[in-house]
């Protein structure tokens, strides 16, 4: 064997070059096959389809396993040393998996009822199918990956991967499956982009326009929009795929922010945890709420509260009710309901470095009490930075913004949008409409109800938003302490920005202010060409529309069905630009300039 390696495979200097653009040639076939799969498989289940196109199908899924089974079989083969560096255990098993789908060809229908039933697995349809998938989604993953290795530019492969869902949401949402009779292609764009961009803005009515397999999509595309592209294609390379290059870590690390190259799957794995787990209780909490009180079955109440906690820890504002949470069957009786809502939207808009800072804190004092237990004897050490900076600061802006929004609204409304309402339904109200803002479009009182006063409030939360590295949007409370500890050290004349004994970086203070400044001009700038094409509309209802689009809030003065095709697409591109992120997506059109080791002579200009 080791002669026969030697001689005609990896470690034969004259061939080693042929095989190698073989199995990059076959790479490309598979990425091919990959795209053409998944095509085949939405055109089957998105389209009415005849018995023939179903034949046909089926001949192209034949074809995509012969491709996987032709790669995986020549890299094992012709280089099998790299192989087995590159695939980890969940891979080699994966492998097995795909080989195993040859037994029904080479082998008939065993007697034994056992096997027969095995047997009968292998040969079944959706096994196969989910296989192939499974692989489609890999080699595509591990593909942008690869492509981060290029050298290119990491904001604007962000960028294009977001765009690139958006449009393939959209084309899923025109499929006659999907929609009760047609939408638009405007629409489809729309509330692809308002799904991926987790904002909540629809220009059509959801509960009547969509099919449960509509629904289906849209969900999909709010958690891949809330977890993100690279976050998702990432994992699914590094956890798969086994070794990346090192750049390509180094570009993934700096996209989750995880502190080393060492932490950057566990990064990535808390990202995924956090977000099962926190959705699984979140849909438990609710199906216990709504249980046997909104006339549906069992799958169905399951459905509801599993699209309601995706939606809400995504911070997406979707709902399958018409009129929202709006709805008379959620209002009465349901105060469980937002409270359980509220809380996944505060947790999905806190980031998970958050999350993970907090898990850690947690299992040092579990660890504490653990020890206390075994031993009787209490730690008298005391760990005066188990809570980070940026936890410190996110934690402690959350719960003022909460605090004041809840006071605030319920002090305007009291005897206005809320009236009738019993004193707990007022303040739970109260609390919902502060935490919406921040940033999940749900409703649950008609906006155009509130005074000009809650108005104002919702757009300054709508402003804000979320945190960091969280599913919300806004200019982030990050930037917003930032910002405000910064006019303090003005007012108080220092020259370090200083906090919980902490100097802030000076890369922190410039990122803050450059992102309040942008996010003002793109606004104004918005704000200024709708006033030009729907000159009807009150300035204060296009700004409050503008805002939430950048903000990816989903908010609505009841203006978004009434806006112009052309209005729509600005809101549209506010919507991706508030997503991805203005500073990121500039990096990725902007050419940077290189570092210089010269510095010129400073110079001061007259402020004030």
């Amino acid at each position: 064997m080791k002669i026969y390696h030697k001689i005609l495979l990896y470690q034969n200097k004259w061939l080693y070059p042929y095989i190698r653009v073989l199995l990059t040639g076959m790479v490309y076939v598979a990425y091919l096959a990959s795209l053409l799969l998944i095509l085949g498989v939405v055109y089957e289940h998105g389209v009415t389809v005849s018995e023939q196109s179903v034949g046909r199908l089926q001949h192209l899924y034949d074809i995509v396993r012969g491709i996987f089974l032709l790669e995986v079989t020549l890299y094992i083969l012709l280089d099998y040393q790299h192989t087995k560096r590159r695939f980890n255990r969940l891979t080699w098993v994966l492998v097995a998996l795909l080989y195993l789908t040859l037994v029904p060809l080479f082998f008939h229908p065993p007697e034994e009822e056992a096997l027969w039933l095995l047997w009968e697995f292998l040969d079944g349809k959706f096994y196969r199918t989910s296989l192939l998938l499974i692989f489609s989604f890999l080699n595509l993953s591990n593909g942008l990956v690869r492509l981060l290795g290029r050298r290119t530019n990491p904001s604007l492969i962000l960028a294009v991967s977001f765009l690139v869902i958006i449009l393939v949401g959209a084309g899923l949402l025109m499929l006659p499956r999907c929609t009760t009779s047609g939408i638009s292609w405007v629409d489809a764009l729309f509330i692809s982009t308002s799904a991926v961009c987790v904002t909540g803005l629809t220009s059509v009515d959801v509960a009547s326009t969509f099919t449960a397999s509509g629904f289906v999509v849209i969900v999909l595309l709010i958690q891949i929009g809330g977890l993100g592209v690279m976050t998702l294609t990432s994992f699914f390379a590094m956890f798969f795929m086994g070794n990346t290059s090192v750049y390509n870590q180094l570009v993934v690390r700096d996209m989750v922010s995880s502190d080393s190259l060492s932490s950057l799957l566990p990064t990535l794995l808390h990202i995924l945890g956090f977000t099962l787990a926190i959705e699984g209780v979140g849909m438990l909490a609710i199906w216990s709420d709504i249980h046997a009180t909104m006339g549906m079955t069992f799958q169905e109440e399951a459905a509801f509260a599993a699209f309601h906690a995706i939606s809400a820890f995504c911070n997406a504002g979707f709902s399958t009710l018409p009129g929202n949470l709006g709805n008379p069957s959620v209002m009465a009786g349901h105060n469980p309901f937002f409270i359980y809502i509220s809380l996944l939207i505060i947790l999905g808009g806190i980031g998970f470095p958050i999350l993970v800072n907090l898990k850690g804190i947690v299992l040092h004092h579990l660890r504490k009490a653990w020890t206390f237990l075994h031993t009787w004897k209490w730690d008298k050490h005391r760990f005066y930075h188990l809570y980070n900076l940026n936890t410190s600061i996110v934690l402690i802006m959350t719960f003022l913004l909460l605090v004041l929004g809840t006071v605030s609204i319920a002090f305007f409304e009291w005897n206005g949008a809320f009236a009738g309402m019993s004193v707990a339904d007022k303040w739970t109200q109260a609390f919902f409409n502060a935490v919406c803002p921040r940033t999940a479009g749900f409703n649950s009182v008609d906006l155009t109800t509130f005074g000009v006063q809650t108005v104002l409030i919702y757009i300054f939360l709508m402003w804000v938003g979320g945190a960091a590295q969280s599913t919300a949007g806004g200019i982030k409370v990050n930037a917003f302490a930032v910002v405000v500890l910064n006019l303090v050290a003005v007012l108080r004349g220092t020259e370090r920005v200083e906090v919980f004994g902490r100097e802030l970086s000076y890369d922190s203070i410039r990122r803050s202010n450059a992102t309040v400044v942008m996010y003002a001009g793109v606004l104004s700038a918005c704000v200024f060409v709708l006033t030009l094409w729907e000159p009807q509309v009150p300035v204060m209802a296009l700004l409050f529309e503008c805002v939430s689009a950048l903000s990816t809030v989903g908010a609505s003065l009841n203006l978004t069905p009434t806006l112009g095709d052309d209005s729509k697409l600005l809101v549209i591109v506010q919507m991706f630009i508030g997503r991805v992120g203005m500073i990121t997506l500039m990096l990725g059109i902007v050419r940077q300039k290189k570092h210089t080791k010269y510095r010129y002579p400073s110079g001061q200009i007259i402020i004030n």
